[in-house]
Order: structure tokens, then sequence, then C-alpha cells
């Protein structure tokens, strides 16, 4: 994708499209009273007539207006005047989107860049013009047979500035778009694929091919034997009646010499059955999504490779199916992990939380400068905050404010979450050291609490995604989170936000 900022009136670019905003009450924006003016009052006229409306995300797209250069004005409503911020401007931006996505358009010209939008400078509303774009674009068809749909041959997005010292905010925030719209892509195609795709192998292999070539990049896999002479009796109890084998994947970007890396940790789990604690069959289809852990992280790093940031993260994917078998691992069994601590696995639909303990564990040898972990890890926290933001634990208040400021600042939005020691003691088992469950209530929280039990002296936050990964119903599919928000801290974290 090529970019471009320009100084230059709305009317006056000779592009394929120009996107303009009008307000509630028939209040034009920057871009849609030069186009109106240009036009001689076209907009206006079609205000007064209906056929265009300041209400929030309504579209109308105009053709071949009169004293306007581009061959299309795609005119979005913004709500009520002054009332804009970023996620406004972002559905406003994917609105205009969708309602051009099928024609041949190759090169937009955003002028709600030049719209007041609150908390927002020009590299923001640049990058964010570059994600909603590619999301609105976005379109996973490669598991369905005959003639594909064409896509959008979009090759050239511009950003409307009102003066070129923007210039070099908004063209920043375009090229780290670009990443992130590739690394959001990427998550979203790995959580989209059937598990009879992607299996541990399949994302183990995603893995190697990103660091083909990237002198920055290597990938390393690990398999059962490896992780058996590990002693991640945990991880394996999970795998123990699948077909499939485990894979623990290891990646490590070096772009910042010899600092210690961030750790990203993903669960990997590319179909959950529940094992032998059987989950419904309703809606069971849907448990391909619970890898959407190990796919973010993995766009994640595909993200940071595009945009070649001044950081060191490692990536760390325990990759498994849990499936029922005859030599599946029984509620009420007890196994080793490889800190050596010791877990009654009272139900072994909690499967995430015993991948996850040993490659904490494993993660320890990088003496990380940080490590989250990222897993659709419990219903629970979907009951406590809806579908809406992802839940945010730490053992560091530094590290969860962290956290919770980058996702603001990306519109990927988190919420922080308490921990404690009258949580932890839910996990108490007369048994072992500790139960993988810690009962109904605060079900999200107790599966924080069992996490932190293996990262003692580590600077380390986890993130519940179940609430997010993924959408249901008609619009079903993955939704590439929380690329954006992981994206946004590693930026923060090398220094180059501007």
């Amino acid at each position: 994708m090529k970019y471009f900022t320009t100084t230059s009136k709305a009317s006056r670019r000779a592009v394929d499209c120009v996107i303009v905003g009008v307000y509630k009450r028939g209040k034009l924006g920057v871009g849609a009273a030069d186009i109106d003016a240009a036009s001689k009052g076209h907009i206006r006229n079609l205000i007064k007539s209906g056929d265009v409306s300041g209400a929030a995300g309504r579209v109308a797209v105009l053709a071949a207006l009169p004293g306007v250069k581009a061959a299309r004005v795609v005119v979005v409503g913004l709500g009520k005047s002054g009332g804009l911020d970023a996620i406004a401007f972002r559905k406003a931006v994917a609105a205009a989107t969708r309602a051009i996505a099928d024609t041949k358009t190759r090169q937009i010209l955003n002028c709600l860049s030049l719209e007041p939008v609150s908390n927002c400078d020009p590299y923001y509303l640049a990058r964010h013009t570059v994600e909603c774009i590619g999301d609105a674009l976005y379109r996973f068809d490669q598991m369905k047979s005959g003639r594909k749909k064409p896509a959008m041959p979009l090759h050239t997005i511009g950003l409307a500035i009102a003066k070129r010292g923007d210039a070099a905010k908004a063209t920043r925030g375009a090229e780290h778009g670009d990443g992130i719209s590739a690394g959001v892509s990427l998550a979203k195609d790995l959580g989209n694929l059937p598990a009879n795709v992607c299996t541990p192998s399949y994302l183990a292999r995603v893995a190697k091919k990103l660091a083909s070539g990237n002198g920055k990049l290597s990938t390393r896999i690990l398999n059962e034997s490896e992780m058996k002479k590990l002693g991640m009796g945990s991880l394996l109890s999970v795998t123990a009646g699948a077909v499939e084998p485990a894979k623990l994947i290891v990646m490590q970007y070096k772009g910042a010499g010899s600092d210690k890396p961030v750790v990203l940790v993903g669960k990997g789990v590319t179909f959950d059955t529940g094992g032998i604690s059987l989950k419904p069959g309703a809606g069971m289809d849907e448990m391909k999504y619970d890898m959407c852990g190990a796919a973010s992280v993995i766009g994640t790093m595909a993200a940071i490779t595009k945009m070649k940031l001044p950081i060191n993260v490692n990536v760390v994917v325990p990759a498994v199916v849990n499936m029922p078998a005859g030599n599946a691992t029984n509620p009420g069994d007890i196994v080793k992990s490889m800190s050596g601590q010791t877990i009654e696995v009272l139900n072994t639909d909690a499967e995430g939380r015993l991948i996850l303990c040993d490659a904490l564990t494993y993660s320890r040898r990088f003496k990380p400068a940080a490590i989250i972990d990222v897993a659709t890890l419990t219903g629970a926290c979907v009951v406590a905050l809806g579908n809406h933001r992802c839940a945010i634990y730490s053992n560091d208040d530094g590290l969860q404010d962290e956290i919770f400021a980058s996702s603001k600042s990306s519109e990927d939005i988190g919420w922080p979450m308490p921990m404690g020691d009258q949580y932890a003691l839910q996990l108490k088992s007369n048994f072992a050291d500790m139960a993988n469950i810690g009962g109904p209530g605060g079900g999200s929280v107790t599966a924080a609490c069992f996490l932190g039990k293996f990262t003692d002296g580590m600077n380390w936050a986890h993130l519940d995604i179940a609430g997010v990964a993924w959408r249901s119903g008609a619009q079903k599919g993955a939704t590439g989170r929380p690329v954006p928000l992981l994206s946004e801290f590693l930026l923060s974290r090398a220094g180059v936000l501007p």
C-alpha cells in the first residue's frame, strides 16, 4: 500500500474516491463544505431532500459531481457536532469504506482527518484510517470453492492534513497502521481457519515462514519429546488424548541489541472439546477460536517485524488440541508442571491455564523485561465484561496501567481487573499444590490467580480475551484483537511514538 498526505482541498484531488463528513442539523464537515462549494450546493440540496444525513454511520455515495475532480464522493454521517471521538471516527471510516468495497476504487482520500477528533493527533488519525480501511476490506474466502469475488484494487490511501507540519506524523501513523493491519489480518486468518487445517503443526509452519528471510527474527519449534524432557507435565496432560501432536513455538525478534525482551505468550488450543469434561454440542464449532491468543501474538510479531521496531520481543505459543479419549486426562488426575508444582485437574475444560503455566515457566529463561500472556481463557470474563473489553490482570500496578493506557490509545480497549489472596484461596486442593479451577465465583479472576502462581519474580500481566477475540452470529469471525493493543504497547516501549 502507498500513502500520501495533502493540504489540498477535497474537490481538487483527482482520486477515485474522497471521504467527507456531515454532522446532524446539516452542518458540513471541512471536506464536505469544500465539495459543496465546488458543486454549487449539491450536498446541501441532498441534505434537504433527505438523501444525505448527518446521522452517525449513514452513508451516501455520490458520483461525478460537477466541479469535483474525484470520481466518487462518499458522504458519511458523523452525528452530533462536537461529539467526534476516536471510536466515532473509526466507525465513520469503516462505514464509508464498506460502502465502496465492491467498486474498483484504487485510491482513497480521507478528509475526515480534518475534523476535530478528541484526543487524536494526525498520527493517530492516520493510523486509525489505515487500520479501519484494512479491517473493512478484510475477506476470508480461502476455504470457498468456485470463483472468488474480486477484492477492491486499492493501492493508495491519502490523508488530508490541516498544515504541512503534520505530514511527518501522519505518514508515520499510516506506516504503523499498515503494519498493525497486516498483523490483524494474519490473526484473523489463523482464527477463521477450521481446526482440521489450523493444527498445532500448521501454526508452527506459519511461525517458521514469518522468520524465513528475516535476519532479525528466528523461530524454533519444540516437539512433545523435548517438552517431556523439560518436565512440561501440565501442558502434555492437555494433549494426552489428541492425535495431533503438540508444539511449543518459540519466536525471537532482535531489534535492540542485548536489551531484555518483552515476552508474549499466546494460548494455542487449536480446538477445544473440553476433553473428558466435554462441552455442550451447541456452538462447539466456535472452539476453533480457542487459539486466538496464539493468533494474536503471532500477528503482533508480524506487525512489529513489518514496522521494524527497535525492541526485542519473544513469542511463546503452547499449541495443542484438547480431545477426549481412552488415554485422556481425567477429572481428579494430578499432574506435575514444569515449575515442579502439582495440579489437581478438577475440570479438563479449564485447559488453557494448564498449557500457559508451563509456557510461562519456560519463558523465565529469557529474563523478560515484561511478560504478557494472552488467552481466550474463561467464559466468566465474558459475563464480567461482555464483548467489548478484554480483562487486564497483573502482579504489577505500573504494568497494568501501561497496558490499559495502550488499550485506550489504540482503541482496542481493556479493563483493569483485581487479583488477591482471597481469590487464590479458592484454588486450594486437598491432594495437590493447587486445583485448576476455583469454583463458580470470580472465575476469570481465579484463572488469573492460577497463572500468577507461576510468575513470581516476573513483571507479568494476563489478558483474558474470551469476549473480544471473535464475533458470533451473522458476523461470525475472528476480530484480530488484541493485536492493536499489543502493538501500541510495544510501540510505546520501543520509544517510537511521536
